[in-house]
């Protein structure tokens, strides 16, 4: 019989909110994880799921974060408390496993509250994004502090790739003994090949024609505009597609809308689709991309590029964080290095940047056998190396191992 016979996740998001890597992490691992023990999730939101597996219960915004405050404090102080209401309600799970630094801290309350072991995944590092401060102000500080006190007491720390763990043993004082990495994963049954194109053509995309698709949010961690930058540079015979929404701030919206504008005024063909789109949608157009780019500047482990390659489709993307560890140069993928500046996080030479991007690029647009081959590899690699029963059943073994 085994040792855990539940487990409690405590996620910001969780479907129908759900705009990022970690969300389809927690999304797809409780599904997966479902098969072997039961699962609570305790996510922000009104969801509300009883007697199945997983059981799903939201926790609604706390309508006076913003009050009589900077309203950039609203969403640390809102995680803040919405993680007590978390912490505080009865748990009968025997572990209790949180996601990003919106739940640090109810992870680590309520193991103290239940007695409970209290494991952390790493999705990103808040050390690592400096840049938030022009979407939390001050709260950044908050944030941070929220991440470092649940990571330095939680009983086991998961990072995405081997680069998050060393980052995680380099910014924080914690024994190596207890940070383990379980990489993210991919559904091969849901991302796949697809023949439909009904959202291509909704959003104006002309299927017929080859195109570089970008899948992501608006935000200075995803380097789309070291994209934009390199579209005057790229092969004119690609349509490029921007599936790129949820600004982090006013101001980089505003950035991308100027930059956006000022090349397409130069060069045809690039059609920014601003909305996100259902997961259905964005995997059609994985599916007829020509190439898949992902320029991040920081990214924990990319499972974008691994959702590009369940597809079949060639990746060029940044040789950064836990991309490497996903896409393999020269057989699933090219890698730009963007040789971030030390104690920074832009790349030394930004121009550089783009060149490079707009280079791989290039070659990939001129070569479509050199595109099938990876296409093919990379759907091979993510099935082999990524499916998320393999990484439920190494999440629920460490979770034994904590009893």
């Amino acid at each position: 019989m085994s040792k855990v016979g539940k487990v409690a996740l405590f996620t910001n998001e969780y479907p129908p909110n759900v705009y990022g890597g970690a969300g389809v992490h927690v999304e797809y691992l409780s599904r997966a994880m479902a098969k072997l023990l039961a699962v609570e999730v305790r996510c922000f939101g009104n969801q509300k799921s009883e007697g199945g597996n997983p059981v799903v219960r939201g926790y609604p915004a706390w309508t006076e974060a913003k009050q009589g405050t900077d309203p950039r404090f609203g969403s640390a102080i809102d995680a803040y408390a919405r993680s007590l209401a978390m912490a505080k309600d009865t748990l009968d799970a025997d572990v209790a496993h949180c996601h990003t630094w919106y739940t640090d801290m109810a992870g680590m309350i309520a193991s103290r509250l239940w007695d409970v072991p209290f494991v952390l995944t790493v999705h990103s590092l808040e050390p690592l994004r400096p840049w938030k401060v022009e979407q939390l102000g001050n709260a950044y500080h908050l944030s941070t502090w929220m991440e470092r006190t649940a990571m330095e007491h939680a009983d086991a720390i998961i990072a995405v790739s081997k680069e998050t763990r060393e980052d995680v043993l380099r910014l924080f004082d914690v024994q190596p003994a207890r940070v383990h990495v379980i990489h993210n994963g991919i559904d091969p049954e849901e991302y796949r090949r697809t023949e439909a194109d009904d959202a291509l053509t909704r959003y104006g995309v002309d299927p017929a024609r080859p195109y570089l698709l970008f899948v992501g949010r608006i935000t200075r961690q995803k380097g789309i505009i070291h994209l934009v930058n390199a579209i005057p540079e790229i092969d004119p015979s690609l349509q490029i597609v921007l599936c790129a929404g949820a600004p982090d701030t006013p101001e980089i919206g505003r950035e991308m809308e100027a930059r956006v504008a000022e090349v397409s005024a130069k060069r045809p063909g690039v059609i920014w689709v601003r909305e996100m789109l259902p997961r259905a949608e964005v995997i059609q157009f994985y599916n007829h991309a020509a190439i898949f780019c992902c320029p991040s500047v920081y990214e924990p482990f990319g499972i974008i590029n691994l959702e590009a390659m369940a597809c079949e489709t060639a990746v060029v993307a940044s040789a950064v964080g836990g991309i490497p560890e996903v896409v393999v140069p020269e057989e699933t993928g090219l890698l730009v290095n963007p040789r971030i500046r030390a104690g920074s996080f832009e790349p030394a030479n930004p121009v550089e940047f783009s060149a490079g991007l707009a280079a791989a690029i290039n070659r990939l647009a001129r070569d479509p056998d050199l595109r099938a081959r990876f296409g093919a590899n990379g759907r091979r690699r993510a099935v082999e190396q990524f499916s998320w029963d393999a990484i439920a059943q190494r999440t629920v073994d460490l979770y034994h191992s904590l009893l």
